[in-house]
């Protein structure tokens, strides 16, 4: 009897692409395969985000999708976890009653067990734990890539931001031990990888729980000293907690990539204050000239929300003229709509839609002007890129490879015959466009990597499991 099949389909953050990984591993471990391509699998998983917009209208559509696939599928099943599990609990399987497991954010563990249960008692299985038990980095572990990870530091989020309904669905910060995230971040090193990302929802409070300010960039330095990891990157920071030290160990320590994604969210103090946002748009700029002038050439990130409630043109403009000094390499951009549950969306002064959607058109100009200038001043310098599996593959239409540079930023290179994904290659960049460089120069060196050699025969590493730690309670 051949083993049952899995799906897991993920949106939102990075923390719901780590999540989905372990939520694979913990299948696999079950005896689950991963369903091949344009296969209809035996379990679908919707791993949700409750952040987005019409979150819970996409979750819904894509249910009511799967209402006849399963029909014509006795015996699939279909989980729902993530934020969006956390926060519908049973509403889920009301209006979704062919949905067979609900499960939250804190308990990604379960999964299995009440898939089983399920399956057994012959009717849906709804659990939703209040705090977390295990953090998910010691769940076993299916990864994507051969040369590049995801290693969580802490989960859940102290901050109240008024748009914001994480803290209620992911609980308030809880940090690993230092020990157990460099004892995750070796094996891994050791099994191939090349590039971590360290991953919190806010990075840069690490440590509040042992009132250790300066944890977080000790712990950067820690990494650097661990063989083999050539680069380490980090999302996501909040500015309030941003110290001098992060910046002085981003700039001293030669794996960590000179790459910061920290969300601006708006330049203007009227609307930070009601996002309760505990910084300034003086405050931001200024971390902004620290890292620039500790690495002139990092690459800045950040996020925008438009339109929210009761944000003027005037602070709209304040906006952009933050961005404008910036000077940000990219900026994921959202236009502000209600989310029910947190303070913001009762809030008076909602700005109309068309208004949301204009000065969204203009802040997106904005930054594209920006971000094509920031790119055109690379043409002609030398870039060393870790070719890209997903992005990487040969394309095509035009004959390029993919590769991601040290900066972060996405470079598409001429196509040479023994360079694979996980392979590191140094090339010139020829041309600029607002969202990628191109490299149509010749390779002016390559190195084949273990992830190369993993990634060509097209291995997926399990990573390990480096047991349960103990969780910090404040």
């Amino acid at each position: 009897m051949s083993a049952k099949t899995y799906g897991v389909r993920t949106h939102g953050c990075q923390m719901n692409v780590h999540d989905s990984e372990r939520l694979a591993g913990l299948l696999e471990t079950a005896g689950y395969e991963r369903a091949p391509d344009g296969s209809t699998p035996d379990v679908v998983v919707f791993n949700t985000c409750a952040v987005r917009e019409n979150a819970d209208n996409r979750l819904y559509g894509n249910l009511g999708q799967m209402r006849p696939v399963k029909a014509a599928n006795p015996g699939m099943q279909i989980a729902v976890g993530g934020c969006l599990g956390q926060k519908e609990r049973g509403e889920i399987v009301r209006r979704a009653p062919w949905v067979d497991v609900v499960f939250g954010t804190h308990n990604i563990g379960s999964l299995p067990v009440l898939l089983e249960r399920a399956r057994h008692n012959g009717e849906a299985q709804v659990e939703i734990v209040e705090a977390l038990e295990v953090f998910p980095s010691s769940l076993p572990t299916r990864r994507d890539s051969a040369y590049s990870a995801w290693v969580s530091v802490s989960v859940g989020c102290n901050n109240t931001c008024t748009f914001c309904i994480v803290p209620s669905l992911r609980g308030t910060e809880q940090d690993r031990q230092p020990g157990d995230v460099l004892a995750e971040v070796r094996a891994l090193v050791a099994d191939g990888v090349l590039e971590v990302t360290l991953l919190g929802q806010n990075v840069n409070s690490y440590g509040v729980e042992s009132g250790d300010r300066r944890a977080f960039g000790k712990l950067l330095r820690a990494c650097g000293q661990i063989d083999g990891l050539e680069r380490l990157r980090f999302t996501s920071p909040h500015p309030r907690d941003f110290t001098d030290d992060v910046i002085s160990a981003m700039a001293e320590t030669p794996n960590v990539c000179h790459q910061l994604h920290m969300p601006l969210q708006s330049g203007s103090d009227a609307v930070l204050k009601r996002m309760r946002r505990s910084y300034r748009s003086e405050r931001f700029l200024g971390i902004v000239d620290s890292v620039r002038a500790a690495m002139p050439a990092a690459a800045l990130t950040t996020d925008v929300i438009v339109g929210f409630p009761g944000e003027t043109e005037v602070d709209f403009q304040s906006t952009v003229d933050v961005m404008r000094a910036a000077r940000f390499a990219s900026a994921y951009t959202f236009q502000y709509s209600p989310r029910p549950g947190t303070p913001a969306a009762t809030l008076p002064d909602q700005v109309p839609k068309p208004v949301v959607q204009e000065r969204y058109e203009r802040l997106v100009a904005v930054q594209e002007e920006i971000s094509w200038a920031e790119n055109r001043a690379l043409v002609g310098s030398r870039v060393e890129l870790l070719i890209s599996a997903g992005e990487g593959r040969k394309d095509s239409g035009t004959g390029r490879m993919t590769g991601r540079a040290r900066d972060g930023r996405l470079c598409h290179m001429t196509s040479y015959d023994g360079v694979r994904p996980g392979d590191v290659v140094e090339t010139e960049v020829t041309y600029a466009a607002p969202h990628h460089l191109v490299a149509d120069g010749p390779l002016l060196s390559h190195r084949r990597t273990r992830a190369g050699d993993i990634s060509e025969a097209g291995k997926q590493r399990r990573g390990v499991s480096l047991g349960m730690p103990t969780l910090r309670t404040g």
